[in-house]
């Protein structure tokens, strides 16, 4: 007797029960949520480097007072940040990476672990 489930087949199917691994439709969630964290993350660790080394060594050296001391390394950060959150082609690389990592999850039942920076 098949199993019957109420979430569409592009949920629930595939060889473990997480969905298909050829579908490449987004959710709400995806394109609202989980891809944009994804974009912040990876021009946090991969793009604004140096802006965010110096935003990091100005708020150690100055404690308390970071929010005044801080405010041209903060905008700096800030700005390199919107910049690739804004950039079309960073968006269409970091919903590729995510597409990819959903489909080997489909399709293995393994989740990938978090990358710590």
């Amino acid at each position: 007797m098949p199993e019957s489930s109420v979430l569409p087949k592009k949920f629930s199917g595939g060889p473990h029960g997480l969905g298909d691994p050829d579908d490449r439709s987004l959710r709400k969630v995806e394109t609202e949520v989980v891809i944009p964290k994804l974009i912040r993350e990876k021009a946090k660790n991969e793009k604004c480097i140096p802006e965010v080394e110096d935003f990091s060594k100005c708020c150690k050296d100055s404690s308390l007072f970071m929010i005044v001391k801080c405010r041209n390394e903060n905008s700096a950060l800030k700005s390199c940040l919107s910049e690739w959150y804004h950039n079309e082609e960073f968006k269409k690389i970091c919903t590729e990476e995510y597409l990819k990592e959903r489909s080997e999850y489909r399709r293995t039942g393994i989740k990938k672990p978090m990358k710590r920076a």
